[in-house]
C-alpha cells in the first residue's frame, strides 16, 4: 500500500506533518479529514523513503531508553482512546519521538502491522526495545479488546519504575560524589604536596615522628607503585566479574546483597516492590498468573528471590494459593504474604499487589533517606580523621625542628 507524506492544519490551527498509508492521494485526504485535519499538501513517498530523521549506524544497536518507551506508550494509548486507527496512531507518534533508534523501531513495527501482523507480534520482533513483559501485556490487551487501557497501565508501570530508579540514583549521587572528591584530594596531597614538604624533613638529621614516617612511606608507595596498583585492581575486578557471571558466583553475590547490614534491607524492598508492581500490572491486564510469574521471575534481578518465585510457581501449579507458596520460601517479608493472602480471599489480588508495591516504594524512599543521613556524617568523620592525620604528620616534625632551632 502506498505511503503518503502530508502537511495539514489541526483543530488548533497549527500545521502538523506526518505519514499515513492509503490507496491513493484522494483516499489519504479523506482519511485526514476524518481525523479532524485539514490537508494542505499530500504527496506519495517513494519506496526507498524512510522516516525523515537521519539515522546513523549506532542507532541500530542502541537500546531505546525507558523514558522514550514510556512516552511512546502513553501517546499511542491516548490516540487509540480517541478512536484513531492503529497505523494512523503510529504515524502520528512517529513525529513526536526524539530518539532516532526508536523512530526506526516504530517505523518497522508500523510496516509489519501494515502487512497484516498484530501489534504484539510486531513488538515481539524488537525485544531489545520491548521486553517480554511489554509484549505479553499488549497481547492480553488485544485479546480482551482493551488495548488502550493496557497501554496506559504499561506507561504508568514504566514511569513508576523509572521514578524509583531516579530516586535511588539521586539519593546516592551526593555521597558517591563526596567519596570521589575526598579520595582525589587525599591522593593529590599524598602524591604531590607531601613529597615536596618531606624533602625538607629528610635534610634534617633527626629521627622523624612515627606518623610522619608512615605518611612518607604511604606517599612513596603510591608514587612508585601506582601502575602496579591499578594493574592489580584491574585484574581483580576482571576475575571478580567473571566469577559473578557464573551461576555459583551470581547466587553468592545476590545472597550477599540481601544480607548486607544496611543495604540488604534496601535491596530486598526494591526487589519486592518490583515483583509486586510487575505481577499486579500483568494480572490486571489479563495475563495468566503462571505466565505472569514466569515473566516476574526474570526481572527481579536477584537469583535468591527468583528461586523463591519459581518454587512458589510450582506450588501454585499443584493447587496451593500464592500467599502460602511465597510464605514457605521466607524470601518475602511477612507483611507481603499477608496482604497477598487478603487479596486472594477478597478477589482483589491485582489491586493488593499494587498497594504492596506502593507501600514498599515508600519504604525504599524512607530507607534511602536514612542511609544518606548516616553516610554524610560518616564520610565527613572519615575525611576529618584522614586529613587530621596528614596535618599531624606534617606539623610534628615542624615543631621538632622549631624546638631544635631555639
Amino acid at each position: 500500500m502506498p505511503v503518503f507524506e502530508y502537511v495539514a492544519i489541526n483543530t488548533a490551527s497549527k500545521r502538523v506533518k506526518g505519514v499515513l498509508d492509503a490507496e491513493s492521494a484522494q483516499v489519504a485526504r479523506s482519511r485526514l479529514r476524518e481525523m479532524g485535519l485539514l490537508p494542505v499538501q499530500v504527496g506519495e513517498v517513494t519506496p526507498a523513503a524512510k522516516p525523515a530523521r537521519e539515522i546513523t549506524l549506532s542507532d541500530f544497536f542502541a537500546r531505546p531508553k525507558t523514558f522514550d518507551i514510556a512516552m511512546f506508550t502513553r501517546q499511542l494509548a491516548v490516540l487509540l482512546q480517541a478512536g484513531m486507527p492503529l497505523v494512523d496512531a503510529l504515524n502520528a507518534v512517529l513525529e513526536q519521538i526524539d530518539s532516532k533508534g526508536l523512530v526506526r523501531t516504530v517505523y518497522d513495527i508500523k510496516e509489519t502491522i501494515s502487512e497484516g501482523a498484530s501489534l504484539s507480534a510486531a513488538l515481539a520482533q524488537h525485544r531489545r526495545a520491548f521486553p517480554q513483559l511489554y509484549v505479553n501485556m499488549v497481547k492480553a490487551g488485544e485479546s480482551s479488546g482493551a488495548l488502550e487501557v493496557v497501554l496506559f497501565r504499561l506507561a504508568d508501570y514504566m514511569e513508576k519504575q523509572l521514578a524509583l530508579r531516579r530516586r535511588v540514583t539521586s539519593a546516592l549521587l551526593y555521597p558517591c560524589l563526596m567519596v570521589m572528591v575526598g579520595v582525589g584530594v587525599v591522593l593529590f596531597l599524598l602524591t604531590y604536596i607531601i613529597p615536596t614538604i618531606t624533602k625538607i624533613f629528610m635534610q634534617v638529621n633527626r629521627a622523624l615522628p612515627t606518623p610522619t614516617v608512615i605518611l612518607i612511606n604511604v606517599s612513596t608507595f603510591l608514587r612508585e607503585y601506582w601502575l602496579l596498583m591499578f594493574a592489580s585492581l584491574a585484574i581483580v575486578l576482571l576475575l571478580l566479574n567473571r566469577y559473578l557471571k557464573t551461576e555459583a558466583g551470581g547466587a553468592a553475590w545476590d545472597k550477599m546483597k540481601l544480607r548486607l547490614p544496611i543495604f540488604g534491607k534496601l535491596n530486598r524492598k526494591m526487589a519486592v516492590a518490583r515483583f509486586a508492581r510487575t505481577l499486579g500490572t500483568l494480572t490486571k491486564s489479563g495475563v495468566g498468573l503462571m505466565d505472569s510469574l514466569d515473566i516476574v521471575r526474570n526481572i527481579v534481578n536477584n537469583r535468591i528471590i527468583a528461586g523463591a518465585i519459581e518454587q512458589a510457581q510450582e506450588s501454585v501449579r499443584k493447587g496451593d494459593d500464592l500467599a502460602t507458596s511465597l510464605k514457605r520460601s521466607a524470601a518475602f517479608p511477612p507483611v507481603v504474604t499477608h496482604m497477598i493472602a487478603l487479596g486472594e480471599r477478597s478477589g482483589q489480588l491485582e489491586d493488593m499487589l499494587i498497594k504492596v508495591a506502593d507501600t514498599f516504594d515508600d519504604e525504599v524512599d524512607t530507607t534511602l533517606a536514612g542511609i544518606v543521613s548516616l553516610l554524610e556524617p560518616a564520610m565527613i568523620v572519615i575525611m576529618a580523621v584522614v586529613v587530621g592525620f596528614i596535618v599531624l604528620a606534617v606539623l610534628l616534625p615542624i615543631f621538632d625542628i622549631n624546638q631544635m632551632v631555639q
